[in-house]
């Protein structure tokens, strides 16, 4: 039996478990590690060195020894950087990436869930399809048994039964296709939820829509819509610390050591307190292209934030008129639904009395059967034209409940750098 799940169920077991979303996690992870690295390099740093050192013979000048046979030296050194002003900067524009590996994950989870909602909507609308077509194949039996016990009775004839059975035959096939194509949409939404097998829909979801006037107050909303906002704002300020290439680095740095035994020449313990400053005078031109890049860069975040801005603002215009459309449709198929049901019922009547013909008959099952599919298409087509403006208006999915915000912070604690 394939197992069942609401909406929103579906939802929150594809953001947990669903691999995509765990990459995107790790991406996470990736970019904070990048962090902690240019935060090392802003860092105070110490070392220490022990080392012995053994010559053939000592050195001596009459009773004085310069150079001991054997020695030991043990040394330590300590720097602080005083002026890093590159390293600095990019601890800032880590900063920046980890918000926006953040906000990327957003926009997976995003699109993760809006695939799992169509996935269930697919369901909903495979079995709408199986009952229009079960509904369909009644009739081809219902039809064919009265054919046949007219042919008995000596009312009817040969050719409205092989027209009758031609019919239900044909249903047959179509029913089979529809309990397919069932079994593939719950097989799709087992992928999403990451489960071994089938998942079947529990109950239609219902999508409540925003006025006109909140529907169009901003773009804020929108995971891709913030993500483009992001990756600007680190690239402009990637653009505005390319200067900072250019100031000398300065390094302050205390280095002790102690030598056993101490030469002529070697007190047993000394300190060294130095400040140096270095500064690249001819790099090949690798700062110049460094800025050029960066600024390539933010332009192209720049393009790419209009980009999705337009497209953003055409989605919500389009999923509200789609919506409207879909509606009359919908009412329209609705009624039309219902003439072709009860031309049937007056066909099948007519025939039963010897006034219409099999033909008639069986040409009415079919704009029948037709009409309850156009309905199932254009329920389908509402469904989602609904949930494609919450997309659009980025109201889906909805903020992270406490299970799934539990789970990521689990997923970016491990191994995340301090």
């Amino acid at each position: 039996e394939v197992r069942q799940v609401g909406f929103e169920e579906a939802v929150e077991r594809a953001l947990e478990a669903n691999p995509t979303v765990a990459e995107a996690v790790t991406a996470v992870r990736r970019s904070e590690a990048r962090l902690g690295q240019a935060r090392a390099a802003t860092l105070p740093t110490l070392e220490a060195s022990v080392s012995r050192s053994k010559l053939d013979e000592e050195i001596a000048f009459s009773e004085l020894v310069a150079q001991p046979e054997s020695q030991t030296m043990v040394s330590a050194t300590a720097e602080v950087p005083v002026l890093a002003a590159a390293d600095w900067a990019r601890v800032g524009q880590g900063r920046d990436q980890v918000e926006v590996s953040r906000l990327s994950l957003a926009h997976v989870r995003e699109q993760v869930a809006s695939a799992t909602a169509r996935a269930y909507l697919g369901i909903i609308t495979a079995k709408r399809q199986v009952e229009v077509e079960g509904h369909a194949w009644d009739n081809a039996l219902a039809h064919l048994d009265y054919a046949e016990t007219r042919f008995k009775d000596g009312a009817g004839s040969r050719l409205d039964v092989l027209r009758a059975a031609q019919l239900k035959s044909a249903q047959q096939a179509r029913q089979e296709s529809a309990y397919l194509a069932l079994r593939q949409s719950q097989e799709a939404l087992g992928v999403l939820l990451a489960e071994n097998g089938p998942v079947d829909a529990a109950g239609e979801p219902q999508f409540e829509i925003p006025g006109e006037a909140e529907g169009s107050a901003d773009l804020g909303s929108r995971p891709d819509f913030r993500l483009g906002v992001a990756s600007l704002e680190a690239a402009e300020r990637a653009v505005h610390d390319s200067w900072k290439d250019w100031v000398p680095e300065g390094t302050l740095a205390f280095t002790p050591q102690w030598f056993s035994p101490a030469g002529l020449f070697q007190q047993a313990s000394s300190w060294r307190l130095s400040l140096s400053f270095t500064l690249p005078i001819y790099d090949g031109g690798q700062r110049r292209a460094d800025a050029a890049l960066r600024a390539v860069e933010r332009d192209q975040a720049k393009s790419r934030l209009a980009a999705v801005e337009i497209e953003a603002r055409s989605e919500v215009r389009i999923a509200r008129e789609a919506l409207a459309s879909y509606d009359r449709a919908l009412a329209s198929t609705r009624q039309a639904a219902e003439q072709a049901e009860e031309v049937l019922k007056i066909t099948t009547s007519a025939f039963e009395l010897g006034a219409a013909t099999s033909l008639e008959v069986i040409d009415a099952e079919r704009s029948s059967r037709d009409a309850a599919t156009a309905v199932a298409q254009a329920e389908d087509s509402v469904r989602r034209a609904r949930f494609d403006l919450l997309v659009a208006l980025g109201r889906f999915p909805k903020p992270a409940t406490e299970p799934e915000r539990t789970r990521t912070e689990e997923l970016l604690s491990a191994n995340r750098t301090p």
